[in-house]
This record gives structure tokens, C-alpha cells and sequence, in this order.
């Protein structure tokens, strides 16, 4: 099998690269682990795609229909001030060529995305002596920013309605699902494709450009927002090609995420707009949990939160906070998947302190990419959480992922086919062939490839020293006593992601972003980097 371009994931960065790549004339194939269920259906669906749970929104300046800001915020947003807040949430630690160019794209691809049938939220009414039949799209703010910002849809369901948007237009496209990429086929120097396995077996795709989108590190950690599927296999399977990976200790813990005593899965996230709409953090005893930590309270990043948070439950003993909600007019109608969720662990939160705890939320490091998504691997690129653009530097603003899904997936395919269409004026052949991909695969075999699977054991054993050893606060013996136990289990492509997180973290030992470190006196506050 061949394809011009091969996409391994279905969630807004894989999918954006899929759409533009078809828009441009590529030949694309898809990968997805998803579980292919059989029936009639009206297009795909990539249901364990993390997209589909983004809650919050999606951060983006310029739009047509409030291209200032000035209607909901009163005052003019830019994108200055949008880099501003990315940059100082990233605790000085983004690339900020990478920020200027994602955040300044962001405009341009949402219109694009609302071309494809994106339908997002919109104002009770327009603006006085506005042309337009239509309010302009409702905006909310949320940690870090310094205006509102951040479209939504169906209330808290951004990513849902992302995600469908994106899987209608991909209709119609080659595709692999219940597929799993094993190994990435690399031939002096250059990525040619993927060994995949699905259902019927194993098989080898040669492709002229391969894109990593496959998420985050979330599930190799017992308590996360994550979906199954983020179990972090991208990075070990770019390591293994010979890609970089960057920032890997810098995991951020989402402050809000619904209590339970499970051990272990996917947790119930408290979206951050929540608080944008004014609720509060309280303790036990009534009392603010980020009072004097920072001017910003509640709506501090989500890093300076989260530390608040660990820092109070440690000095009270307890194992979680509450969010107050309580006085919050239409909870309902603005938060009905969470008021749903809620429902579900019988809160109410008209009557009820929700309780929350910090979980494993996003992985603002990965695999080392330009913000056209290119690795220093020749034709291999990565996009969407599993990638590190620099965007996001020691602790991702709030609603900047899906803003960097949809500009790098978007970007990258439009970089693959201008790629293509240079060699082609210079009458290279860009094409690989399938010859020339089996035999590469044939000759990692003998070298041990793919790396082996781990049991629901070892996986729970990964899980557990992750989450004890490389939580919301770590110290060098916790970190050691993870990597003991990672050398000890077979070197799976999710015990490599593990290892790249630890290891990075012990080169660090001091706190920066959301990488907090109890051993030393904390010299954060004393220059970021």
C-alpha cells in the first residue's frame, strides 16, 4: 500500500492534515486505533480521539465577526496580547517565533474550519449599527488570558463539534481504523512509511510524507482527562526513527478534575471556563485556595492552580478541594456535558461544593517540530499533542491546543504538498515504493523491531510509579524510584515516553511551569527560563 501522504490519528491535528491534504491534491491515508463498529453510519468517527473532550474552547483573535475584540471585551484583543499570555503562561520557556506564527495562523485556519461546517456558539445579540444578520460568536475567558477570547460550542462541547466538522469533511477518504502504527520505516535518513497492524494482520505502508498525531501521554499515568488511546506511542515511535523530543518533563495537571477514589482511568474534567464564568476554589474550611499565591486567583495558569491546589491538600491532609459553582446563573444550559457528568456522581452543582482535585490533563512537550510540524527527520512530521512546537513552552494556556491542532495539521499538509510539487518541477521522484519499504521493514525485524507490548500488569505498574514519581510534584528519589521500575519492564514504545518525561525531569530539579520540584528551594520565582 502507498499513499503521498500517511496520517496516523484522528483527532483536529490528524484530521486537519487530512482535509487540507485531500483539498490540495494529495493521495492520504488514515490511521486510527479507534474501534470500528459495524452498522450504517453518516461519515466517520474517530470516537477516541482526545478532541472529542476538549470542553473549554478554542483561543483565537482576528475572526470576522468581532475582528478587534472590542464587542466582547469591551476594549480592543490582538494577537500581541494573545502571544503575550501564551508567552507568560509558558513561563518563559515558548518559542516565540513559534507562538507569533501559530497564534497570528489562528484566525485564518478557524475560518477555515467554519467553512467546513464548524458551528460554534454566538452572542444573544448584535452589536448597535452592526451590518451583519448574525451576533458575533459568544467569547468566554479562562486562565491566563487577559481577555475573552476563546469561541465555544454547545456550551462545553468545542471539541465535539470540532471533531465532527472535521470527520464530515474527511468523508470519503482511504482509511485504516482499528489500525495501529508499530514502527515508522526510516531509509537513509528519510521517512518512507509505517509498519501497521490491524485485524487482519500486519502490513507495511510506504508513504512519501508520514504525520504523527496520536495525542498524549495521559494513560500511562493512573488519573487523567485523557482518552484510552493516549498512552504516548508517538514518541517512542520517533525516537526510534531518530526523531527529537523536547520539554518532556513539562506535564501539565489540569486543576479541576471531578474527585473519585478509582485508582485508576479516565477522570471527569471541570472545564477552566467555569471559573472564567466566576466560580471559585474553596477548601474544607471555606477558605480560597490561591489567595496570595497570585493576582490572578483562580484564573492564574493552570501550573500556579494546580501547585495551589497540591500545596493545600498536602497541608490539610486531605484529597480535594472544592469548586463553588453554587451561585452561577444557567449552569445547565453553558456547562451541559459537565452538568451531566456531575449528574452522573449525583452532584448538583445549584446545591453542591463540586469536589476536584489536579489530574493528568496534556503534554506540552513532545516530539521536536517547526510550526509546519517538520522533525529533523526527513519526511516525518508530528502535530497536535504529541508534537512540541514551542507554542506552549513549561505550561500550555488554556484553549491553545485545539488553536495548535488546527493551524500545524493544516500547515504541515500544506508543507508536504509544496514539498511535493518542488520535486516535481525538478523531476525528482518524490513517490516511494513498496519495494523499497518492505525491505526496510525486513531488515528492522532482524534488529528486534517493533518494540514489544507490555501486559495490563506492566501497564499498571508503569501507571502507578508514573503517577507517584512524576506527578503534580515531584523530588529526585520519587523520580528514581519511577525510573527503577521503568528499566525493569519490557521497552515498549509507552515505557520509552516514560523515560523521556523522568529522565527530563532529574535534569531539571528546580521548578519551572507545571514541572514542580519539592527538593530545592524553588527558583521560579527568581527568573523563568
Amino acid at each position: 500500500m502507498t499513499c503521498d501522504l500517511l496520517v496516523i490519528g484522528g483527532g483536529v491535528a490528524g484530521l486537519s492534515a487530512a482535509r487540507r491534504g485531500l483539498e490540495l491534491g494529495l493521495d492520504v491515508l488514515l490511521v486510527d486505533s479507534g474501534e470500528w463498529r459495524t452498522g450504517a453510519r453518516r461519515h466517520l468517527r474517530f470516537s477516541d480521539a482526545a478532541t472529542n473532550l476538549a470542553q473549554g474552547g478554542l483561543a483565537v483573535v482576528g475572526l470576522s465577526d468581532d475582528s478587534t475584540g472590542s464587542y466582547a471585551n469591551g476594549a480592543p484583543d490582538s494577537v500581541a496580547a494573545h502571544v503575550a499570555d501564551t508567552l507568560d503562561a509558558g513561563a518563559g520557556h515558548c518559542d516565540e517565533v513559534a507562538v507569533e506564527r501559530i497564534v497570528a495562523g489562528g484566525a485564518e485556519a478557524t475560518e477555515w474550519l467554519i467553512g467546513l461546517g464548524a458551528r460554534f456558539d454566538r452572542a444573544d445579540t448584535a452589536p448597535s449599527g452592526s451590518v451583519s444578520e448574525l451576533p458575533p460568536y459568544s467569547r468566554t475567558k479562562e486562565g491566563g488570558h487577559s481577555a475573552r477570547r476563546i469561541i465555544h460550542a454547545g456550551g462545553d462541547a468545542t471539541g465535539a463539534e470540532i471533531q465532527r466538522a472535521l470527520e464530515v469533511s474527511v468523508t470519503g477518504i482511504r482509511l485504516l481504523q482499528n489500525g495501529r502504527a508499530r514502527q515508522l520505516l526510516v531509509d537513509s535518513g528519510r521517512a518512507i512509511g509505517a509498519v501497521i497492524d490491524d485485524p487482519r494482520g500486519r502490513g507495511i505502508v510506504a508513504a512519501s510524507a508520514t504525520l504523527l498525531a496520536t495525542g498524549g501521554v495521559g494513560q500511562i499515568y493512573q488519573a487523567t482527562t485523557a482518552p484510552s488511546g493516549a498512552r504516548g506511542e508517538a514518541i517512542g515511535l520517533a525516537l526510534d526513527a531518530g526523531a527529537r523530543v523536547k520539554d518532556m518533563e513539562f506535564i501539565q495537571f489540569h486543576p479541576t478534575v471531578l474527585f473519585t477514589r478509582r485508582e485508576t482511568g479516565r477522570r471527569q474534567l471541570v472545564s477552566e471556563a467555569v471559573r472564567g464564568e466566576g466560580a471559585k476554589l474553596v477548601d474544607s474550611r471555606g477558605a480560597s485556595v490561591t489567595a496570595g499565591m497570585d493576582p490572578r486567583g483562580d484564573l492564574a495558569p493552570r501550573d500556579i492552580v494546580s501547585r495551589a491546589i497540591a500545596a493545600r491538600l498536602r497541608e490539610l491532609g486531605e484529597d480535594f478541594v472544592f469548586l463553588d459553582a453554587r451561585h452561577l446563573q444557567g449552569f445547565p444550559a453553558r456547562f451541559p456535558t459537565i452538568t451531566a457528568g456531575l449528574a452522573a456522581a449525583a452532584i448538583d452543582p445549584a446545591q453542591d461544593l463540586i469536589p476536584v482535585t489536579p489530574a493528568v490533563h496534556y503534554t506540552c512537550g513532545g516530539i521536536e517540530v517547526t510550526p509546519e510540524g517538520r522533525t529533523c527527520v526527513d519526511g516525518l512530521y508530528a502535530a497536535g499533542e504529541c508534537s512540541a512546537t514551542g507554542l506552549h513552552g513549561a505550561n500550555r494556556l488554556a484553549s491553545n491546543s485545539l488553536l495548535e491542532g488546527l493551524v500545524v495539521g493544516k500547515a504541515a499538509a500544506e508543507n508536504i504538498a509544496a514539498r511535493q510539487r518542488d520535486a516535481r518541477s525538478r523531476g525528482d521522484s518524490w513517490a516511494v515504493s513498496a519495494v523499497r519499504a518492505e525491505a526496510v521493514a525486513s531488515h528492522a525485524l532482524e534488529e528486534g523491531l517493533p518494540r514489544p507490548d507490555l501486559t495490563a500488569e506492566q501497564l499498571d505498574r508503569l501507571r502507578r510509579a508514573m503517577q507517584r514519581g512524576a506527578g503534580v510534584t515531584r523530588t529526585e528519589k520519587g523520580l528514581r524510584e519511577a525510573l527503577d521500575i521503568i528499566d525493569s519492564l519490557p521497552q515498549s514504545v509507552q515505557v520509552m515516553a516514560a523515560r523521556a518525561i523522568v529522565e527530563a525531569a532529574l535534569r531539571r530539579p528546580y521548578t519551572l511551569g507545571c514541572h514542580t520540584w519539592l527538593d530545592a528551594v524553588d527558583i521560579e520565582s527568581s527568573g523563568r527560563d
